[in-house]
């Protein structure tokens, strides 16, 4: 059987007059995208001009929600309240679903932004607040989770679809967590690391960390950032360096339990 993988990237980042990334390039080379909600990035127009664009590229939409913090992008700890942290993700999820389907098209699955994600993944009643809330929303959704952390144990533990992600562009720990960004090598810009790095860890089905330790892991899509400037070429190596090793892209199907 041939061994697939799904690519995907964040985007619908632009807000008004202020444009992030290079959303139709990489649309162009991704099976999923993750649109931003309106709290960390993105506005309606941006929301609906991105899924419009992914729907015609055939790529699979996510809602990406995060903490509510535009000058921040999302990426600053805050401590909110899980009702609250709830409530706050049905909120972006429910934007996100209309916007889609004013396009004729629907949200496949949800993934937790930055400051938010990086918090889930070592905090489970984060996690379960916030997958909770989503499922409230749209029972059927995927939950798109860092593989190997609190957030799959989470997802495991509500019996709901989910998938497993790690990152072409981010460092990780040896308890699969993200190397902080405020930390020297901790995003990977260069396309040819990133490309064979990435296929190394597929066909081993394990993430590796800058210690050299192999976790195995459910590696089911590959998140590559739209906010680099390196974003599209980083992204094309990805795709190319599995293609060439035999790895076929495609949307992920997601798992239960």
């Amino acid at each position: 059987m041939t061994q697939s993988v799904d690519l995907n990237a964040d985007m619908g980042e632009s807000f008004g007059p202020w444009t992030m990334g290079d959303d139709a390039s990489l649309l162009q080379v991704i099976s999923s995208a993750n649109v931003a909600c309106g709290f960390h990035a993105g506005d309606p127009d941006v929301m609906s001009q991105t899924m419009a664009t992914a729907r015609d590229a055939g790529v699979g939409i996510g809602a990406h929600p995060g903490f509510l913090d535009l000058q921040g992008f999302g990426r600053r700890k805050m401590h909110v309240p899980h009702d609250t942290m709830a409530n706050m993700v049905r909120y972006q999820l429910g934007a996100a679903l209309a916007m889609a389907r004013s396009v004729g098209t629907d949200v496949r699955h949800l993934k937790l932004h930055g400051a938010l994600a990086n918090m889930a993944s070592v905090d489970h009643a984060l996690a379960r607040a916030c997958y909770e809330g989503a499922l409230d929303v749209c029972p059927d959704i995927i939950i798109m989770v860092l593989a190997s952390t609190a957030m799959e144990e989470v997802a495991r533990d509500l019996g709901c679809n989910w998938c497993g992600e790690i990152f072409a562009d981010r460092a990780y720990n040896d308890d699969a967590t993200l190397v902080d960004r405020s930390l020297p090598g901790a995003v990977i810009h260069d396309p040819a690391v990133a490309g064979p790095r990435i296929l190394e860890m597929v066909q081993a089905g394990a993430i590796i960390t800058e210690g050299g330790k192999k976790i195995q892991a459910p590696i089911d899509t590959i998140c590559l950032h739209g906010d680099t400037p390196t974003a599209v070429a980083l992204a094309k190596s990805v795709r190319q360096s599995l293609e060439d090793g035999g790895v076929e892209v495609r949307q992920f199907q997601g798992r239960v339990g």
